[in-house]
C-alpha cells in the first residue's frame, strides 16, 4: 500500500482469508488481491504498447492491477500464474525447489532485499515479474510457458520503466531494454508455436493481453511481436541484410492483422488503427532498405 493511501486510512487490498499453500516449500500465506471499485482505479490513455496507463489517485496514491496477479510464495519466491500454482510434476517441483536460493540471490541481487510478506508496490510488482520469468524456465510445456514469459516479459519491461523513472540512475533502465529485447523473441516464437503446435497456446490465451484491463488475445500477440520486432531491430539483427529479412517477416505478420481488420468489422478499431500506423512504417523503412526481395 502507499504512504498517500495509509496516511488517509484508504485500502487498496486484501489478504484473502483462504490459505494459500506453496506446492514447493510448503509455506501457508494468504494470498493478497486487490479491492475493486471505490474509485481505485482512474484510467488513462491506452499507449503504442497495449498498455493501459492508470492516473495516481489523490485518496489511494499508485495503484496498479498487475500487482496483485501472480502468485509468489514469500519463503522460496516461487511465482505463477494463479492457473499454474499447483499443476506441476516431480521434474518441475525438483528443479524448483533445487534453484530456490538462487532465486533469491538473484532478485535481491537486482532488487535488493524482496519482502513478500509485505504488501505489494511498485518493487514487489516488478520483482514478480522477474520471479515468474526464471520460474517459467523451469516449466514444461504443457503449462504454454513461452506465451506466459512473453507476457511476463513486456509487463516487465514496463515496471521497470517506472522503477527507472521513480529511481533514474540505477541502471533500471538496461534492465527494462533487455526485457522487452527478451519479450519480441518469445512473441516471436509464440507466432510459431501457434502454427506448429508444439505448446498448446490456447492454455495462456486468457492472459495474453498484454494488460489486465483488454486481452487482445492473439490480435495482441501478432500486434506485438511487430511492435517489439520495429522498436528493437537494432538489437535484434547483426547486419543490414538479416534486418532486412527480419523486418519483411514482421510486416507479413502484421499483415494478417491489419488485412482481417480491413474485411471484418468486428475486430477493435484501437488495435487495427495502430496496426495500419505500424504496417505503413514498415513499408517505409523497408523501401529505404532496397524493398522486398
Amino acid at each position: 500500500m502507499t504512504a498517500t493511501a495509509l496516511a488517509q486510512g484508504k485500502k487498496i487490498s486484501f489478504r484473502n482469508k483462504e490459505d494459500t499453500v506453496c506446492p514447493i516449500c510448503s509455506e501457508v500465506h494468504q494470498r493478497e488481491s486487490m479491492f475493486q471499485g471505490g474509485g481505485r482505479l482512474i484510467a488513462g490513455k491506452l499507449t503504442q504498447e497495449l498498455r493501459r496507463l492508470y492516473e495516481k489517485n489523490k485518496k489511494f496514491g499508485r495503484v496498479s492491477p498487475n500487482d496483485y496477479v501472480l502468485n509468489v510464495c514469500p519463503r522460496c519466491l516461487y511465482t505463477a500464474f494463479p492457473k499454474d500454482w499447483s499443476n506441476l510434476d516431480a521434474d518441475e517441483l525438483a528443479k524448483l525447489r533445487e534453484s530456490a536460493e538462487v532465486r533469491r540471490k538473484n532478485i535481491e541481487s537486482i532488487m535488493g532485499p524482496t519482502d513478500f510478506y509485505q504488501e505489494r508496490n511498485l518493487i514487489l510488482g516488478a520483482a514478480s515479474y522477474l520471479l515468474a520469468i526464471e520460474c517459467y524456465q523451469s516449466r514444461k510445456v504443457t503449462v504454454a510457458p513461452t506465451p506466459k514469459k512473453a507476457v511476463c516479459a513486456v509487463r516487465g519491461a514496463w515496471y521497470f520503466d517506472d522503477v527507472n523513472t521513480e529511481f533514474p540512475g540505477l541502471g533500471y533502465d538496461k534492465i527494462r531494454d533487455l526485457l522487452y529485447q527478451k519479450s519480441a523473441g518469445w512473441y516471436t516464437d509464440t507466432m510459431e508455436i501457434m502454427q506448429s503446435g508444439s505448446e498448446p497456446v490456447d492454455a495462456a490465451s486468457y492472459l495474453l493481453g498484454p494488460d489486465t484491463d483488454k486481452n487482445w488475445g492473439f490480435d495482441g500477440v501478432i500486434y506485438l511481436s511487430a511492435y517489439l520486432t520495429m522498436k528493437f531491430k537494432e538489437e535484434l539483427a547483426s547486419d543490414a541484410a538479416s534486418k532486412l529479412n527480419l523486418l519483411i517477416r514482421a510486416k507479413r505478420t502484421l499483415s494478417r492483422l491489419y488485412g482481417s481488420g480491413k474485411a471484418s468489422k468486428s475486430k477493435p478499431s484501437v488495435i487495427i488503427d495502430m496496426a495500419k500506423e505500424l504496417y505503413d512504417e514498415y513499408n517505409k523503412i523497408i523501401e529505404e532498405m532496397g524493398g522486398e526481395k
